[in-house]
């Protein structure tokens, strides 16, 4: 607003020049700076996708035969008949061993092979420890996969009798239960870790009785490995034979106590 004053000049109020000054246009040649419009890009996309839990399910697959194929085409077995890279040696060459350990027990390679592995290139103590490493690694890691990759896929499916007692006992029962299948080889080590990570067992539960359970049948087979060159010493008799009965022990019992894998 103007105001007149004494001299008859008309001068702006202080608030209508703040008014004015406010709602003046930009200087011509500068343009105000627009902020950027968010839009989709592949992690946005990537991410809506595995929302959806069998598109979590299909990337575990193809995770799975991406590492079973690539213990077809790098043979790991080879160190059995060929030895370790000589440049590999002391501490460097333990924790090589115990990470391959734990990837080649994720792509389905038989334990009982790496153990006697070990027990040959490290002897029986470096060995069990070297394996005990590799098997709680690799065990974590699947259990991991399966967890948040197939869980919410799968537990929807476990309708059949059999597989809800098993899912149940895990559940329940989950250091036991994974305690008794480590302890007798009668269940694969691969198809423990996915049942478990399927199941609602909590991880330290099942990563400690992996720990515990693991233990004798690890010791024969690092013992047998590291004594291999000589078949018929005590050592290797004795754990041959240590090898030999937790499989007798683990039939009889799970015949007898068949009973408990019943629906209740």
């Amino acid at each position: 607003m103007l105001d007149a004053n004494r001299s008859g000049t008309a001068t702006a109020s202080p608030r209508a020049a703040a008014t004015e000054l406010s709602v003046a246009p930009a200087a011509p040649g500068l343009v105000p700076p627009v902020p950027p419009v968010p839009h989709a890009g592949s992690t946005g996309r990537c991410a809506r996708a595995l929302a959806s839990p069998y598109a979590r399910l299909s990337l575990l697959l193809a995770l799975l035969a991406g590492a079973g194929a690539g213990v077809l085409v790098f043979e790991p077995q080879r160190l059995l008949t060929h030895g370790w890279p000589p440049q590999l040696g002391g501490a460097a060459a333990a924790v090589v061993f115990t990470v391959a350990y734990g990837l080649c027990t994720v792509a389905f390679v038989p334990r009982p092979l790496l153990n006697l592995g070990a027990g040959a290139l490290f002897g029986s103590q470096l060995g069990l420890a070297t394996s005990l490493a590799g098997t709680v690694l690799g065990a974590g890691v699947a259990f991991g996969l399966g967890r948040v990759l197939g869980q919410d896929a799968l537990r929807p499916l476990l309708r059949g009798r059999w597989l809800k007692a098993v899912d149940g006992q895990l559940s329940r029962h989950g250091f036991r239960s994974m305690l008794a299948a480590r302890l007798f080889p009668g269940v694969p080590f691969w198809a423990a870790n996915y049942c478990a990570a399927v199941s609602r067992m909590r991880w330290w539960p099942f990563l400690l009785a992996t720990l515990i359970g693991s233990v004798p049948n690890t010791a024969a087979y690092a013992v047998a490995g590291a004594r291999a060159s000589a078949p018929t010493s005590p050592a290797f008799l004795i754990a041959m034979a240590a090898i030999a009965a937790p499989a007798l022990l683990g039939s009889v019992v799970a015949w007898r106590k068949r009973h408990h894998l019943r629906p209740r």
